[in-house]
């Protein structure tokens, strides 16, 4: 069994609440935009960190984290990547990949936007948890955390971390 918080978009941004959440978990997965490599080793002197960079990352984030990550969690494949659209309308090029892969779980960031689906075409759980950081569209922080039991996806919870111009 493998607890499991999923975050987004900070942005170079973290705080108290965040590393409070991460320090619940069994693991954190960044689905990218993650901002400064001072996001990334605080998280991971909190717990270990599976993150992948995203569009606004720089070469240091480059250095230490792919493009994309995919990986066993207990009895799931998972697949992390940054940009990847929503179900059914991934590019073409990122659904045949999809098709081939044939992960379980299927994490992006980028929109700003949580979301949490079924693709029942591509038998996958999509999920976004939206941004943890302060910068972008959004209008509240959100992150995902859920536990990961063989072959079971449970306990699915949506975090608000308050809206976005909050201290």
């Amino acid at each position: 069994m493998r607890k499991i918080l999923l975050l987004s978009d900070t942005h170079g941004y973290i705080d108290d609440v965040i590393c409070r959440y991460a320090s619940e978990a069994d693991e954190i997965w960044h689905a990218g935009d993650i901002g400064s490599t001072a996001v990334y080793d605080t998280l991971a002197k909190i717990k270990p960190v599976k993150a992948v960079y995203g569009n606004i990352d720089g070469r240091e984030i480059r250095l230490i984290c792919p493009e994309s990550q995919i990986f066993k969690c207990e009895k799931k494949k998972v697949w992390i990547t940054h940009i990847g659209g929503y179900p059914p309308n991934y590019n073409p090029t990122l659904k045949r990949l999809l098709q081939e892969t044939k992960p379980d779980i299927f994490i992006c960031g980028h929109s700003h936007i949580l979301k949490v689906i079924f693709d029942k075409n591509l038998n996958l759980l999509h999920i976004n948890p939206g941004a943890a950081g302060k910068q972008g569209l959004h209008s509240v922080r959100t992150m995902v955390r859920f536990i990961i039991d063989g072959e079971d996806i449970r306990n699915m919870d949506v975090i608000q971390l308050g809206k976005r111009g909050e201290v």
